[in-house]
């Protein structure tokens, strides 16, 4: 399944879109809250042959929830990253979060902050979702709700200024995400990720080039640590960074940065 979050006559739904049609299915699921669905742990019974649909160009897509806690970030998960970014420490696993305040959906606009930072730059990555609640996870397949596309928008000067990444991230809007969550069924291993800025391509990775892949990932964050259902990991980025350019070349007002993922579609926001 395809689950979205939309907005339609001003309300918030929740949405499973097949084609070029969302069906508004918050009836049936009994809340207009996706992260409600997903805390609940089983897939529900869903009758799209009962639901109001509309053309997805018809409604507004939301960001699908905004977790109840961080979004736990991986860095340094691709190789050609770690060498273009030139720090430290390669071949550690490198955990961060991003605040939950963070969070905003697709075509919602990215916060400049000129008066913080004047090197913004973009990751684009892929999310898993956590759907079923764990500790030292083995079967991670049955912990696995879905994935969607994030955007790990980051101020590269204010994220040098301290020992831990989480305020550089987690200025309000840094984290887009959607504009779908599919689920694993109906995707199709290694996904390629590119990201654009203006139309011009940056990123162009591939999961295949992960470091630590997903279960692994998982296995590790899992250690003695609960990851529950809502939970939001964001797998790395590859190599095409603004920060790895030469010189280095950062967002600036009125740039649009798409990051498309095979299968999930594209998640564009504009510089504001």
């Amino acid at each position: 399944m395809k689950w979205c979050s939309f907005e339609m006559q001003e309300e918030q739904r929740v949405g499973i879109v097949e084609g070029d049609f969302v069906y508004d299915v918050s009836n049936q699921v009994h809340t207009t809250n996706l992260l409600e669905v997903i805390a609940r742990e089983f897939e529900p019974d869903i009758d799209l042959d009962v639901a109001v649909s509309y053309r997805v160009t018809e409604v507004k897509l939301l960001a699908p929830y905004r977790p109840l806690k961080n979004v736990i970030c991986i860095g340094k998960n691709y190789e050609e990253h770690v060498k273009e970014m030139d720090t430290a420490g390669a071949g550690k696993l490198v955990i961060f979060t991003k605040a939950p305040t963070s969070v905003v959906g697709p075509e919602a606009i990215i916060e400049r902050h000129p008066e913080l930072t004047d090197k913004l730059d973009y990751e684009g990555e892929l999310a898993v979702i956590i759907g079923k609640s764990g500790r030292d996870i083995e079967a991670v397949e049955e912990h696995i709700f879905g994935y969607t596309i994030l955007n790990d928008v980051t101020a590269r000067d204010v994220q040098k200024e301290h020992v831990q990444f989480f305020r550089g991230k987690s200025f309000d809007t840094f984290c887009p995400m959607g504009p779908f969550i599919l689920t694993p069924d109906e995707l199709q291993f290694p996904l390629q990720i590119k990201t654009s800025v203006n139309g011009e391509t940056r990123q162009n990775g591939t999961t295949a080039d992960m470091i630590r892949p997903i279960d692994e990932l998982i296995r590790t964050l899992s250690k003695g640590m609960t990851l529950e259902a809502g939970d939001i990991i964001a797998t790395g980025t590859p190599a095409g960074v603004g920060h790895g350019m030469t010189p280095p070349t950062y967002l600036q007002t009125g740039d649009t940065v798409e990051v498309a993922i095979e299968g999930l579609g594209t998640l564009r926001n504009v510089i504001v």
